[in-house]
């Protein structure tokens, strides 16, 4: 057990008036455990307590180390394995679950009465998770570092007639080429209209002169994942599209500029969204400023204008402004950020000048 972050959650859950949860989120339970596994469709939980006695509930079909460092508790598809759980909770206590918990699970064990009763308490993971400890910063460091690679390698590739998809399916090569674990997301490619399309779907457009190239992928290293959006032009580029470019990269540079311990992620928002809107292009940014990342692509927790949160050191979330011109073309610039003591740290050293491909 990560008994730092295990600290977190019950601290949080003590917040929340709780005294035991049940963690059914494989991911989550990695987060605790340093071990992944996927059940698919078997039970698989950690319970904690603010007393201790934790434990986790694995199927025997799973190889587990020894010093997993909690009690494990191991059954068989036959097994009545909520029987179990039922027993180790206390009954006379409320107890929190995940907002990811099957009903398959969860309503079995309020028929059982397992608890007084049953509380989503997910915050007291979500708020844990998005403070990423020394571990986990570097390992988004070198997940975005591989992705600056990926991209890097994939601009050979950008040439007369190529299709979206084949793109999209060559930068899935190179991830696997540079030692990654993987896709953090199936990449996303668009060329000239589409990329109006906030997330257009890789087709068989194919590549000519005058288009824009925006390509947003990530790739995941030691569990932990990458995002970045990159815009490029093919041979030319128009004064409009130069224009939405800049505006784009003010927006993106100027937010990021104002990342700090105690900035209202609101304002972020605020910032981007200000500068895109007195060029004139405000009804076109039609999503929120950024999104939180870490063993999730979206993590739990926004920088939109709704955002109630502060920065805090340990998080890490994207800061993507875009402007889509339905039937002509689309900017987005993103870029991943780590909140530090004292500002941030930009994890993409990808350029964000604008730039022209002539392949």
């Amino acid at each position: 057990m990560k008994q730092n972050r295990v600290d977190a959650v019950l601290k949080n859950l003590g917040d929340m008036g709780l005294s035991q949860m049940l963690i059914t989120d494989p991911l989550s339970i990695f987060y605790l455990t340093g071990r992944m596994i996927q059940p698919f469709e078997r039970f698989y939980g950690l319970y904690l307590n603010q007393k201790g006695g934790h434990k986790i509930f694995i199927n025997l079909l799973e190889t587990v180390p020894e010093d997993l460092g909690v009690e494990k508790v191991r059954f068989s598809d036959t097994d009545p394995y909520l029987d179990l759980v039922a027993a180790a909770v206390d009954p006379r206590e409320p107890l929190g679950v995940d907002k990811n918990m099957a009903a398959r699970f969860l309503l079995p064990l309020l028929h059982r009465g397992a608890a007084r009763d049953f509380v989503v308490a997910s915050p007291a993971l979500d708020r844990a998770r998005a403070v990423k400890d020394s571990q986990e910063q570097e390992r988004m460091r070198e997940a975005s570092r591989r992705n600056d690679q990926a991209l890097t390698a994939l601009r050979p590739f950008i040439r007369e007639g190529v299709s979206e998809v084949e793109l999209a399916e060559r930068l899935t090569v190179i991830y696997k080429e540079l030692g990654t674990d993987g896709v953090s997301f199936p990449p996303l490619v668009a060329f000239g209209p589409n990329a109006a399309s906030g997330h257009h779907w890789p087709d068989g457009t194919r590549l000519k002169t005058g288009d824009c190239v925006l390509v947003d992928a990530g790739c995941t290293y030691g569990g932990y994942c990458s995002d970045m959006t990159r815009t490029w032009f093919y041979r030319t580029v128009t004064a409009r599209q130069r224009q939405v470019y800049e505006v784009v990269r003010q927006a993106n540079e100027a937010a990021e500029a104002a990342v700090r311990p105690g900035v209202p992620l609101r304002e972020l928002d605020r910032i981007a969204r200000d500068i895109i809107t007195a060029a004139g292009f405000g009804p076109h940014f039609t999503h929120r400023l950024g999104h939180f990342i870490g063993l999730e692509d979206h993590d739990f927790g926004d920088v939109s204008a709704a955002a109630e949160d502060e920065a805090v050191p340990g998080n890490v979330f994207s800061i993507e402004p875009g402007v889509y011109l339905e039937g002509e073309f689309g900017v987005r610039i993103e870029d991943l950020v780590l909140v530090t003591d004292s500002g941030c740290e930009i994890l993409n050293r990808l350029p964000k000048d604008l730039d022209i491909i002539d392949g």
